[in-house]
């Protein structure tokens, strides 16, 4: 099976009934070296991303115009590879096409509705701070949320998880799904 059809197929497993899903699930057969295993946690974190655009709603100052492609934006190092490109290829949002940036400063954020900031990225509470309103943004560890993120991936019992700081989310202009916080492994409101 093709790289691109296994993403599929992972993001097709990956709907708000299983948001959580274990890293484990995938590796029944044999145990897999650490390279694979981090390949595959980026897997299920791009499906996340695709699924979290389907449970926000954006408001319409978010796009430069009605036929404006939905960006998902990688600041800084990008650890997922194809894995994303793949996981949206062919999706879209709301009528609108989802397109892939890697973009290497922030000024550049300009025209993303989604930005995953990586890691190892400094100033990251700068960088928040000065998106404009209609920006999800989404990071890795709980330290993210201390600076001002809105979603930060954490791993739990080797389960990709999540957690959500709705009032930053809402002070962006964004409004989460009910759906969307039942399945956050916590809600910071």
């Amino acid at each position: 099976m093709s790289a691109s059809r296994n993403q599929r197929r992972v993001a097709g497993r990956i709907s708000l009934a299983g948001l959580c899903v274990p890293l484990w699930a995938c590796l029944v057969i044999s145990p897999v070296p650490a390279a694979a295993q981090a390949a595959l946690e980026y897997n299920v974190k791009a499906a996340f991303l695709l699924n979290f655009t389907k449970f926000i709603d954006w408001p319409a100052s978010a796009f430069a115009s009605p036929d404006a492609p939905f960006a998902i934006c990688i600041l800084g190092r990008d650890p997922f590879g194809r894995a994303l490109d793949q996981t949206v290829e062919g999706e879209s949002v709301n009528g609108r096409k989802l397109a892939v940036r890697r973009i290497s400063q922030s000024p550049e954020l300009q025209g993303c509705q989604v930005v995953f900031v990586d890691s190892g990225e400094k100033e990251v509470r700068r960088i928040l701070s000065d998106l404009k309103n209609g920006v999800l943004t989404v990071g890795q560890g709980e330290g993210f949320m201390r600076d001002g993120g809105m979603i930060a991936f954490v791993i739990e019992n080797r389960r990709v998880r999540f957690d959500i700081n709705q009032s930053a989310a809402e002070n962006a202009g964004l409004r989460l799904s009910s759906k969307l916080l039942s399945v956050a492994r916590s809600v910071e409101k």
